[in-house]
């Protein structure tokens, strides 16, 4: 397949990216694949599938399908089988399967919970120890990418269940690179944001999705402020992971959408206080009033500027 200028030649890796018959998925596992990376292509959906692996093979890439839903042992397997017998070897995971289920919380059912759980959390903890076990066999290294989402790291109206998952795979992610440092296998969570189908129904991106639709560039409000591109926008981030470039990052939660790159912060102390003999509830009221509540974290997303601005400039 053709290289893609200002990019890192994949050729010889071998990546599993689940979640890849459609979205963001797919978008990973065609920008890989025309790096020259082999590809394992995952999904629920044996259409999506199908159509991912084909339009990969199509263009000269290599690619198999596993159609099976993440979230049980004997499908983490297949995916690890699937490689080594049709590639020869594995290199990187792109953990990328999900499911939504949105409700608030005095609505959500166990059901609606107990999904999102076992496909984002369950789902990739299971490839993700599958892999592991045949990357430590192998001896030559590897990659484990997760796919968390800004509603782990700031929380999201209506999504309990899908933000305490996410935020579960980054500190899944730091485990493992920890775990895993002297493997030479690294592990970091990818926070991607992008114009998809489930962004188009946040009334707010209501007119950017419809330019975004019609083919038209999305204004630098959107890229920059909201960091709000297409699916492709965010897969050079999976390239570089995938590469011997990012060889010696690990332990990282990076996020990226449209124009913008972000590093996110290891969750830190911001201010502590020390009592000799232990506090008092009055004592904690005094040190929260004296030093901590100025330094207190907002609740909820960090505010980016309205849609509505971009019309006034």
């Amino acid at each position: 397949m053709s290289n893609i200028e200002n990019g890192y030649d994949l050729s010889g890796k071998v990546v599993i990216v689940t979640g890849s018959g459609r979205g963001l998925g797919k978008a990973y596992a065609l920008w890989l694949a025309k790096r020259s990376a082999s590809i394992v292509v995952n999904d629920l959906d044996k259409q999506g599938a199908h159509d991912t692996t084909q339009e990969i093979l199509a263009s000269g890439g290599k690619a198999t399908a596993v159609v099976a839903p993440v979230g049980d042992t004997e499908a983490a397997e297949q995916l690890v089988s699937a490689a080594v017998s049709e590639f020869g070897r594995l290199d990187a995971l792109v953990a990328n399967a999900g499911v939504l289920r949105d409700r608030v919380s005095w609505k959500m059912s166990d059901e609606d919970f107990d999904l999102v759980v076992k496909t984002h959390l369950r789902g990739t903890f299971l490839c993700g120890r599958e892999v592991i076990k045949h990357l430590r066999e192998q001896g030559t290294g590897g990659r484990l990418i997760v796919i968390g989402s800004p509603a782990g790291q700031l929380g999201s109206f209506g999504q309990s269940n899908y933000a305490a998952a996410k935020a579960g795979l980054v500190a899944m992610a730091r485990t493992w690179s920890m775990e895993l440092a002297r493997d030479n296998i690294t592990a970091n969570a990818v926070i991607p944001t992008a114009m998809t189908a489930m962004t188009a129904t946040i009334p707010m991106y209501k007119d950017w999705a419809e330019q975004f639709e019609q083919g038209q560039e999305l204004p630098p409000l959107a890229r920059q402020e909201h960091a709000l591109g297409s699916p492709e926008d965010v897969a050079p981030l999976l390239e570089w992971l995938v590469s011997d470039a990012s060889a010696n990052v690990t332990g990282q939660a990076i996020g990226i959408g449209g124009d913008r790159l972000t590093l996110y912060s290891h969750p830190t102390e911001l201010v502590n206080e020390i009592q000799d003999g232990g506090w008092s509830a009055s004592g904690i009221n005094a040190a929260w009033s004296q030093s901590m509540e100025a330094q207190a974290q907002p609740s909820g997303p960090i505010p980016r500027p309205a849609p509505e601005t971009q019309t006034a400039r």
